[in-house]
């Protein structure tokens, strides 16, 4: 199962464009509100009903875990009990941990970025612990860690996901399917 988590001030198009290309994907996204509200805020005002609320999460073999960036949304994924259980168990299980501007740094803090490369939002590298950052790109996947710079990243991002779910001749159909190039 894939589980995209959600805190208030979460950036919009770091969950929703990711979201939309992976359920494109025919691929099933559980969407989990951190704060024990199905309802979240992002970071410029735009509301999110999520598919569960965090103490319903009970998934301890996740296939991906999705974090979104934005601030504050980032530290209060951060300072979830939940979602760091949630990422602790996928990454013993092997799960991918994805994470998109500065929700890396939740990543880096647990020391599972260590040995390596990763991208975040400029100002966040130094939360990195033990990631090797690459400069030269806005979405890196090493193993199964997949990081991303920000919003503008998101779509690479999206596709960077299906493509590690799925392979690469969907995620090429879906960025045909919407012109991107």
């Amino acid at each position: 199962m894939i589980y995209m988590f959600l805190a208030d001030g979460f950036e919009e198009v770091e969950a929703l464009c990711p979201l939309d290309i992976l359920r494109r994907a025919g691929l099933e996204v559980t969407t989990v509100g951190i704060g024990g509200r199905d309802m979240i805020r992002g970071a410029h005002g735009i509301t999110v009903q999520t598919d569960i609320i965090d103490v319903m999460y009970r998934d301890s073999t996740p296939d991906m875990i999705i974090l979104p960036g934005g601030m504050p949304g980032a530290d209060n994924l951060d300072k979830s009990k939940i979602v760091d259980a949630a990422i602790r168990a996928g990454a013993r299980n092997g799960a991918y941990l994805c994470a998109i501007c500065a929700a890396p740094f939740v990543l880096g803090k647990r020391g599972l970025l260590e040995g390596k490369k990763a991208v975040c939002f400029p100002g966040f590298e130094e939360y990195l612990e033990g990631a090797t950052v690459v400069e030269d790109k806005t979405v890196v996947r090493d193993g199964n860690i997949i990081t991303a710079k920000g919003m503008g990243a998101a779509f690479p991002f999206g596709l960077e996901l299906v493509r590690a779910l799925k392979d690469d001749s969907t995620a090429d159909k879906i960025s045909a399917s919407v012109f991107y190039e």
